[in-house]
């Protein structure tokens, strides 16, 4: 559509993650294999909380919503970037990639604060067992899981709406394998004061607050830990958190390494690669941190295996 001599964008180009042909057919089969394995596992983790009777606790409650956030994260993402691979026009609709932003920010926040609810509860059941059924209550754990989904909700709405104000003219290439905050806002033809603003601040707070909360409650468990006297009582309080800390690690430091790099070594093509670690395998590797190193998951994932009809009667 014409605008004075201006025409506004009505679809973007997502170049991808590599723009050389020979590598689309490899890179298809390989994040085919990424986003089957991602869903299988999530929907195994799932599944597995909400049939069998001995993982209705807090901790498995809040591994199950970890499961349906990472599911959504890379489903966002992955079956766009697969056609992609395979056609010559990467394209997608000015309000597809409205869609597609909004629905990253709202997975990627959720994922944050769904992290930080989680040390909350290994903080509780460490340094305050006798407690813990009635601190981490089920109308406190789906208050905590509640709020989460609100506050991303009302973040990506927030920030998306600020990104696509903007005007959008000639330029309308994306260096990127999905629609994201910093290359749209590199496309703009309009001052981008006020957009990168809302992002920086939304970044900033988000990362904040929820490492705050996950330091804390971290500090505080290492405390406790440390005054058990026996060494088989501090390894198994530390099994108990060992999978969410390994899960923390790898969210966290991908997050960080991307958004505190110097300026001067800043570039889209690091951002591409960091973004496909904590949109994609990431949520891969959830499913396996949390069912590799958890007998329980694993008992669970056994006990389905041999008798699936008694597992689903027990919802």
């Amino acid at each position: 559509m014409a605008s004075g001599n201006l025409t506004r964008v009505t679809e973007f180009i997502l170049m991808g993650v590599s723009d050389h042909p020979e590598l689309q057919i490899p890179l298809f089969f390989v994040f085919l294999l990424i986003y089957g394995l991602t869903m299988a596992g999530n929907l195994g983790i799932i599944t597995l909380t909400s049939v069998d009777s001995q993982l209705q606790t807090p901790m498995y409650f809040f591994l199950r919503h970890l499961a349906i956030i990472n599911l959504g994260d890379s489903t966002v993402i992955a079956p766009k970037m697969l056609v992609n691979f395979l056609v010559t026009k990467k394209t997608v609709s000015y309000y597809g990639c409205a869609a597609q932003l909004g629905g990253f920010l709202v997975f990627i926040v959720g994922e944050i604060f769904m992290l930080a609810a989680m040390a909350y509860d290994r903080y509780v059941a460490i340094c305050s067992p006798l407690l813990y059924m009635a601190v981490v209550s089920p109308q406190v754990c789906i208050l905590l899981v509640s709020l989460t989904y609100l506050y991303s909700l009302t973040t990506a709405l927030t920030v998306s709406s600020c990104v696509f104000s903007m005007s959008y003219c000639s330029s309308n290439v994306i260096n990127h394998f999905y629609c994201d905050t910093v290359p749209l806002l590199a496309l703009s033809c309009s001052d981008t004061y006020i957009p990168e603003t809302a992002v920086f601040i939304s970044a900033g707070t988000n990362l904040f607050f929820s490492m705050i909360i996950v330091l804390t409650s971290y500090f505080n468990i290492v405390l406790a830990i440390l005054r058990i006297r026996s060494s088989e009582g501090r390894r198994k309080a530390f099994s108990t958190c060992a999978s969410h800390m390994t899960a923390v690690t790898v969210f966290y430091g991908t997050i960080l390494f991307m958004y505190l790099q110097p300026r001067t070594n800043h570039s889209l093509d690091t951002d591409k690669m960091a973004s496909v670690f904590y949109t994609l395998v990431i949520p891969m590797l959830n499913p396996l941190i949390y069912s590799l190193r958890n007998r329980d998951v694993k008992d669970a994932f056994k006990r389905f295996l041999s008798n699936p009809c008694q597992s689903f009667k027990l919802m």
